[in-house]
């Protein structure tokens, strides 16, 4: 169906942070840094599908390991990852959730308890246009499992989008929304085992 065939691929996460502005494109470790300074974030998010369709939602991120994106009608799914495991809901469907290991998607490279991309071919493209830094990731152990590219604005550094790049040619863009960083996130509403808030068995 096209809420699991779609929302699969749009695994990531958006913050913010104050760094200086520059006249050139961020630095991998700075940008290591801003993604591992993120302990919890929520916000809306806008998602363009491969098949041109869009999707609209809230995010929710508590780092590590841990992310719940909800969709809103006509799409009215849920897609979390915890437990080292990303399942996808869908309330339209009968069918059981679609369940996923982590470490097979390129939301594993950003969740990590250590995002590191210094690390050797993990990073496939390292660009600035003018106004925005972009940069291409993927599994250096993996790359057929397909790559994320993250797109910042600086001054203050933003995440503005993403695309997912996944092993069979499709692609799908997450545009951000206004994020607030900090606060609680209960763990109950990544529970993965079909417990979490708002899913029914």
């Amino acid at each position: 169906m096209r809420f699991v065939t779609t929302t699969v691929l749009a695994l990531g996460l958006g913050l913010a942070a104050a760094f200086p502005a520059t006249a050139e494109k961020l630095p991998l470790n700075a940008i290591s840094s801003y993604l591992n300074s993120l302990k919890t974030a929520q916000g809306d998010f806008t998602q363009i599908n491969d098949d041109g369709s869009i999707s609209t939602g809230t995010i929710y991120i508590k780092r590590p390991g841990k992310v719940r994106f909800e969709y809103n009608a006509p799409d009215t799914g849920i897609v979390i990852a915890g437990s080292n495991t990303v399942v996808i809901y869908d309330k339209k469907s009968n069918q059981p959730a679609e369940t996923y290991p982590l470490s097979k998607t390129p939301l594993s490279i950003i969740l990590a308890a250590n995002v590191n991309l210094g690390q050797a071919k993990m990073v496939t493209g390292h660009s600035y246009d003018g106004t925005s830094t972009t940069v291409r990731a993927q599994d250096p152990e993996h790359p057929e499992y397909g790559n994320i590219e993250l797109k910042f604005t600086e001054n203050p550094v933003e995440l503005r989008q993403w695309v997912i790049n996944d092993g069979n040619g499709s692609q799908t863009t997450v545009i951000l929304g206004d994020l607030k960083k900090g606060g609680q996130l209960a763990n109950s509403i990544f529970d993965t085992s079909g417990n979490a808030p708002g899913i029914n068995r």
